[in-house]
């Protein structure tokens, strides 16, 4: 059997793997003679404390590598692919599927649909469980991969399969079952289409996913997010304020009751819909251990508490003088109004300018910082007032590069708005000290 090849891109300093003189370019065959599928095989078969590998040497020689160490010990070697295999391509056809509503030209990685359980459990990234085989299923359970991010959307058996166009997606609850028993915790969302899988339908996706707690450890409600280039895709009308209070009131009549009930809200409304209803965040308890963060649920809450408390932490330059200022989304923008305001109340020497992007990209249902681009960045702050530095949101920036949607580049940006830019992560903590230009504490 051909073994396969796992390339060697790097290796750690002082670790066993420099000790026996392995180097970047050796391919990993095998290890205790097995095959290497994936990174999940490669982390249990290097647990025990005698370990075998298989090693081809960039110039083509094959030996074999004997290694002592202790037991769970990490070997020190970091692969080509993070997963050690390519990632599993979606084969749902989603009606709210946002990859679909992307525009031609842009670059090929951004139209790869992922639905890989290891990228859930390694990155955070919803998988649908109707692109899994049962080795697949089976390889979650073996290698405990816990917690698993499930986009469920629906409970509704007949109107899953056809939300995801996948004659497989009324399984859902099956392997969900198969999971829960296993042990397996999930963390659980649901993409709300107006019209299609709210009311009612909500109802019951939440009354069927709670039934698997505590191993169902969340669920999340977040709107479809709608750009201008939906030709020829299924007819969506966006939430507007009224719907978005009904959904509120919706979920919070449920929280009220689960709290009660099981001890936790279960489920979490993410920030646009209160920004939609023009209500009220809900405080930062409200969202418990902040399970969902990630897929925008208290996001902006968190954020204006960790700035209260940054401000009382820090001692503030009130005698100093500068003009700073700041670009974000329209969705994030009353409260980064509010919180530089209260900056310049503190520091009145000190002038911050806040600028809302509209997304002209993407359209103006899209209003969410993370999916700004570098042109509407440039076209929209041309001509302005920008002071000695421009802070943008980390959240714009693509897998840890400091690139853009659209391939522009921060460096890009500065040169064409002759300003220096910080780019400052999504904690209040960090916002206060970029906009003060303050050494952050541990």
């Amino acid at each position: 059997m051909e073994l396969k090849q796992n390339v060697i891109i790097k290796i750690e300093k002082d670790s066993i793997a420099q000790e026996i003189g392995l180097e970047p370019g050796d391919i990993l065959l095998a290890v205790n003679g097995q095959a290497v599928q994936d990174v999940f095989d490669y982390r249990y078969l290097i647990q025990d404390e005698y370990v075998e590998l298989t090693i081809r040497t960039i110039n083509g020689e094959e030996y074999i590598a004997e290694i002592e160490k202790e037991e769970n010990e990490d070997i020190g070697i970091i692969f080509e692919s993070g997963l050690m295999d390519h990632a599993k391509s979606c084969k749902n056809k989603c009606i709210f599927c946002f990859i679909d509503q992307l525009p031609k030209g842009m670059r090929e990685s951004l139209y790869f649909k992922d639905d890989d359980s290891r990228l859930s459990f390694l990155q955070g990234n919803y998988v649908t469980l109707t692109n899994m085989s049962e080795e697949d299923i089976n390889h979650i359970i073996f290698y405990h991969l816990s917690p698993i991010n499930v986009s469920v959307h629906t409970t509704d058996l007949e109107l899953r399969k056809k939300m995801l166009k996948n004659p497989r997606a009324d399984k859902v609850l099956e392997v969900m079952k198969r999971l829960a028993n296993a042990g397996i915790e999930m963390n659980l969302q649901v993409v709300l289409c107006r019209g299609i899988n709210d009311g009612a339908i909500l109802d019951k996706t939440i009354s069927d996913c709670v039934a698997f707690f505590p191993h169902a450890k969340s669920m999340s409600v977040v709107p479809i997010g709608l750009t201008k280039y939906r030709e020829n895709l299924y007819p969506m009308v966006p939430f507007d304020k009224q719907e978005s209070q009904k959904v509120i009131l919706q979920v919070e009549k449920w929280q009220k009751k689960l709290k009660q009930s099981i001890g936790t809200s279960f489920v979490f409304l993410s920030d646009e819909f209160y920004l939609k209803a023009e209500c009220d965040l809900p405080p930062c308890d409200a969202y418990e251990d902040f399970t969902q963060y990630e897929n925008g649920v208290g996001m902006l809450s968190l954020l204006e508490a960790e700035f209260a408390q940054a401000l009382k932490k820090y001692s503030l330059p009130k005698q100093k003088q500068n003009v700073v200022s700041v670009a974000t989304g329209e969705a994030a923008y009353p409260l980064i109004q509010k919180l530089c305001n209260q900056v310049m109340q503190h520091c009145p020497k000190w002038k911050i300018y806040v600028y809302a992007i509209h997304n002209d990209f993407f359209g103006k249902e899209i209003t969410v910082s993370g999916l700004l681009t570098g042109q509407d960045i440039v076209k929209q702050l041309t001509g302005k007032e920008l002071g000695s530095y421009l802070l943008l949101p980390e959240n714009l920036l693509r897998n840890d590069t400091t690139m853009l949607l659209d391939d522009m580049e921060i460096e890009d940006i500065q040169k064409v708005l002759h300003i220096p830019i910080k780019i400052t992560k999504n904690t209040g903590k960090a916002l206060l000290c970029n906009l003060l230009d303050l050494e952050e504490k541990k």
